[in-house]
C-alpha cells in the first residue's frame, strides 16, 4: 500500500515537472514573440507613417494568430499544471501518508511557487502585448483620419476651413461677453460699497447729531434770530421808504 502511494505521488511529480518544463519553453517563445511584434510594430510604424490604412493594422495578421493559439496553449497548461497541484494537495492531505509530510509540503509548495511564477509571467506578457496592440490601433486609427482628411475634396476642406472661423469667432463673442459681465459686476460691487460708505457717514452724522444736541438748538437759535433780525430790517426799510413816498408827493 504504501509503495503504491509512492508511485502515485512520484506519478505526479514527474507529471508536474513535465509540464512545467513545457509552461517554460512555451513562455519563452510567448515572450519573443511579444518582443519581435513590439519591434516590428515600430518600424512598421515608422516607415509606413503616411501610407494607406484602408486594412486594419492588425486583424487577420499572421503573429494576432500565432499569439491567440499560443496563449490558449499556456493557459491549458497552467490549468493542467493546477489540477496536478490539487492532486497533490490531496494526497498530502489523505490518510495513510508516510511520516515524510513535512518534506511532501515543501515539495508541494515548490510548485505552487513555480505555478504561481508563470501565472505572473503569462498574464504579464499578455497585458504588455495587449498594450502594444491597442497603441497600434489608436495610432493607425489617428493616421487613418490624417489620411481622410488630407484627401478630401477642395470643397469639404473649404467647409473646413469656414467652420473654423466660424468657431473662432463665437469664440471670440464669448470672451467679449465675458469681459463684459465681468466689468458690469466690478461696477456694480464699487456701488454697493459707495452706498455703504454713505450710509456709515449718514449714520455717523445722525450719531454725532444725537449727542450734541445743545448744538443743534444753538444753531436753530442762530437761524430763527437771523429771519427775525431779516424780518425787522425789512420792515424799516418798508416803512422808510412808505414816507420818503409820502414826503415826495405832498
Amino acid at each position: 500500500m504504501a509503495a503504491g502511494t509512492s508511485n502515485y505521488w512520484e506519478d505526479l511529480r514527474k507529471q508536474a515537472r513535465q509540464l512545467e518544463n513545457e509552461l517554460d519553453l512555451k513562455l519563452v517563445s510567448f515572450s519573443k514573440l511579444c518582443t519581435s511584434y513590439s519591434h516590428s510594430s515600430g518600424r512598421d510604424g515608422r516607415r509606413d507613417r503616411y501610407s494607406s490604412d484602408t486594412t486594419p493594422l492588425l486583424n487577420g495578421s499572421s503573429q494576432d494568430r500565432m499569439f491567440e493559439t499560443m496563449a490558449i496553449e499556456i493557459e491549458q497548461l497552467l490549468a493542467r499544471l493546477t489540477g496536478v497541484n490539487d492532486k497533490m494537495a490531496e494526497y498530502t492531505n489523505s490518510a495513510g501518508v508516510p511520516s515524510l509530510n513535512a518534506a511532501l509540503m515543501h515539495t508541494l509548495q515548490r510548485h505552487r511557487d513555480i505555478l504561481q511564477d508563470y501565472t505572473h509571467e503569462f498574464h504579464k506578457t499578455k497585458a504588455n502585448f495587449m498594450a502594444i496592440r491597442e497603441r497600434e490601433n489608436l495610432m493607425g486609427s489617428v493616421r487613418k483620419d490624417i489620411e481622410s482628411y488630407k484627401s478630401g475634396s477642395g470643397v469639404n476642406n473649404r467647409r473646413t476651413e469656414l467652420f473654423l472661423k466660424e468657431h473662432d469667432h463665437l469664440r471670440n463673442s464669448d470672451r467679449l461677453i465675458e469681459e463684459t459681465i465681468s466689468i458690469a459686476m466690478a461696477t456694480k460691487e464699487n456701488m454697493t460699497s459707495q452706498r455703504g460708505m454713505l450710509k456709515s457717514i449718514h449714520s455717523k452724522m445722525n450719531t454725532l447729531a444725537n449727542r450734541f444736541p445743545a448744538v443743534n438748538n444753538l444753531i436753530q437759535r442762530i437761524n430763527l434770530r437771523k429771519r427775525r433780525d431779516s424780518l425787522i430790517l425789512g420792515g424799516v426799510i418798508g416803512v422808510c421808504t412808505i414816507l420818503l413816498l409820502l414826503y415826495a408827493f405832498h
